[in-house]
């Protein structure tokens, strides 16, 4: 459990909730075995995903243990520790994929969600599993921020809405963004306590190749860009209601952006704060949109 950092997979599961909720608010249709099916295949891969990256950082998380490890950085150290050993991990891994697999096949051929069902769970494992591991490495190019971005914003609400209704109407893409650029700059902060050992590895990461002060202009310009984003998608059909819920997170997210381009990341302790703050907002986004419908 430990190793798998389920505490994080709520910003997975979250917004897979709300596509459900989503196509019962626009369409009134809500398959509730559909749905417990779908929530243990996204639990699946986001072990899965999560287990492939512990065993892929094994070096960039040993080399943070040495530096200092925080509550957002440096993995879990369960490997480190050899609490678990990295073959145990790969069996993991394993046991986790084909059960999604099975779940996949049950959904699509027995519940007739839609015959994308498997490739929407495929591109999710092709983004998640090849984050960190070999051949691909995301991380390591550049791309490993985006590919988070599309896989926690727009594929899980989309996917979720699909194996629902068989279809994907332009609300899930609006309501889907907020959610994909908070959870960016979840990634990209994440990365700034990790910065030395990703250097070190390797790991050409945004925050290595362009630098932590670039990067902050960049976190700062995302989460502008999510608070509009977030008004766009009211005026696209997501409830005014939503805006109530949202005004405190914009509010966390203005002072956050503030402290970030002031360079308080700097300081081990304030980062901790702001790497909280940051995945702060995104959940709040998700339930500002889940507590809108629903009310």
């Amino acid at each position: 459990m430990t190793l798998a950092r389920v505490p994080f997979h709520i910003a997975g599961v979250f917004p897979f909730v709300l596509g459900n909720v989503l196509s019962w608010y626009i369409t009134g249709r809500l398959n509730w075995i559909v749905f417990v099916w779908s929530i243990l295949a996204v639990e699946l891969i986001l072990l899965a995903i999560h287990y492939t990256g512990e065993y892929s950082d094994y070096e960039v998380d040993s080399i943070s243990a040495k530096i200092g490890v925080s509550k957002f950085s440096g993995g879990s150290q369960i490997l480190q520790m050899r609490i678990i050993s990295k073959k145990d991990t790969l069996i993991a891994v394993l046991i986790c994929l084909l059960m999604a697999g099975g779940v996949g096949i049950l959904l699509q051929f027995y519940y007739k969600t839609g015959i994308f069902t498997i490739t929407l769970g495929m591109i999710a494992l092709f983004g998640g599993l090849f984050y960190s591991a070999k051949p691909i490495k995301w991380a390591y190019r550049g791309v490993g921020e985006l590919w988070v971005g599309f896989c926690y914003g727009w594929l899980t609400l989309a996917t979720s809405f699909y194996l629902q209704t068989g279809e994907i109407p332009s609300l899930i893409h609006w309501a889907s963004l907020p959610i994909a650029l908070s959870i960016f700059n979840v990634i990209l902060i994440n990365e700034f306590p990790d910065y030395i050992a990703d250097r070190e590895a390797g790991k050409r990461n945004l925050v290595v190749r362009f630098g932590t002060s670039n990067m902050s202009k960049l976190y700062a310009l995302i989460s502008f860009a999510m608070c509009i984003s977030f008004t766009i998608s009211i005026k696209a059909g997501i409830p005014f209601k939503a805006l109530w819920f949202f005004s405190p997170l914009m509010i966390l997210s203005f002072v956050t952006s503030m402290q970030v381009l002031k360079g308080k990341y700097a300081e081990k302790r304030k980062l901790e704060s702001i790497c909280a703050r940051t995945l702060i907002v995104n959940i709040g986004i998700t339930a500002s949109l889940l507590l809108a419908v629903l009310i």
